[in-house]
């Protein structure tokens, strides 16, 4: 009679050797994550497909938490500490811990409350109803439109959204270059940002809180950076910086409009770092814990979508009340916040 003992223990040996199949399939996943990991660690000047890809970084915690599942079923140690050390980058990334965040103000700090919404129309072609549903189910009191257009603006008319925001600044255009702001507070033009291909207008609004009567004046630049794609990238670069330069001003500053840049480029970093005294501005996407809402493409192929549209805020003005609404007609999604501003600041 033959003794099973042998065999038994060769099978408890096999099962606990490291298994090279399941090793390969982790680094399958593991070498192109560590890649674009690399890209996004080193704040350099990538080429443009580089800077495109970076757009998408936060969907490559996926391919990481695959290849530590993989790496443990495969027992490989090194395989396991460099797939935990890659998912541990991508959570550091997607929830970042150096990001700006609103000031704790002090105690006692009288605030004015202003609801916001900002969206890239896609040459005006957004349904109007949509928007002026969205402003009204909202009690959006500050809207900033990019790529606006006569045709847009005199449906959202029709709609009725001058009920609902009477003052308007407007420069519409057919090109993608046209801009506008309407408000319930009147609205005062103060300049445009040099030497952007499009319209980037900068306008004061002195926000007023009607039970408190407590006010405050905000400085509001309507943006929409140029793409970066082909030779325009240098441009797109450019204009982040100008961006940057106008956030730097004194007084309550709000951004808000199509970047054309996520979290993850080293550009768009480098501008919220600019704030006024050498304060982090407050990116209220990120703040929000909204980088899995993606702001386009809300159209045209399935791409897993990416974070282009933003709010940004000088780091006293608080945020709460993030949200990101498909609109039909535009292949951008409008975002929306509610902003906290520190009143006393009007003249």
């Amino acid at each position: 009679m033959s003794n099973p003992a042998p065999t038994l223990q060769a099978d408890r040996q096999a099962k606990r050797r490291p298994s090279l199949a399941w090793t390969v399939f982790a680094l399958l996943f593991l070498v192109p994550t560590a890649g674009m990991s690399l890209f996004r660690a080193i704040p350099a000047v990538w080429p443009l497909p580089v800077v495109q890809l970076l757009s998408f970084t936060p969907w490559l915690v996926i391919p990481a938490a695959m290849a530590l599942l993989l790496a443990l079923i495969g027992r490989r140690l090194w395989v396991i500490i460099t797939t935990a050390a890659l998912l541990a980058a991508q959570l550091f990334w997607l929830f970042p811990l150096d990001a700006g965040k609103p000031e704790v103000l002090p105690a006692g700090t009288a605030t004015v409350s202003l609801k916001v919404m900002s969206l890239n129309t896609q040459f005006g072609e957004a349904d109007a109803a949509t928007i002026v549903k969205l402003v009204r189910e909202n009690g959006v009191q500050l809207l900033a439109l990019q790529e606006h257009t006569q045709g847009l603006e005199d449906r959202l008319r029709a709609e009725g959204l001058e009920d609902l925001l009477p003052h308007r600044l407007s420069e519409p255009h057919d090109d993608a270059s046209g801009g506008a702001v309407y408000s319930v507070f009147p609205l005062e033009a103060d300049g445009l940002l040099p030497d952007t291909p499009f319209r980037m207008a900068v306008t004061r609004v002195v926000v007023a809180d009607p039970k408190t009567g407590d006010k405050s004046a905000l400085n509001v630049t309507n943006v929409h950076a140029l793409p970066p794609i082909d030779e325009r990238i240098e441009q797109w670069r450019s204009d982040l910086v100008k961006i940057g330069r106008q956030a730097s001003s004194p007084g309550n500053q709000l951004l808000m409009g199509d970047f054309n840049s996520s979290y993850d480029h080293s550009e768009f970093r480098a501008m919220l770092g600019s704030g006024p005294d050498d304060t982090t501005l407050v990116d209220v996407g990120t703040a929000s814990v909204g980088r899995f809402s993606p702001t386009w493409p809300m159209e045209g192929p399935p791409l897993p979508g990416t974070v282009l549209d933003h709010l940004v805020t000088s780091p006293r003005v608080g945020c709460s009340d993030y949200l990101v609404q498909k609109v039909p007609g535009s292949d951008h999604a409008a975002v929306l916040a509610t902003l906290d501003i520190p009143a006393g600041q009007s003249s």
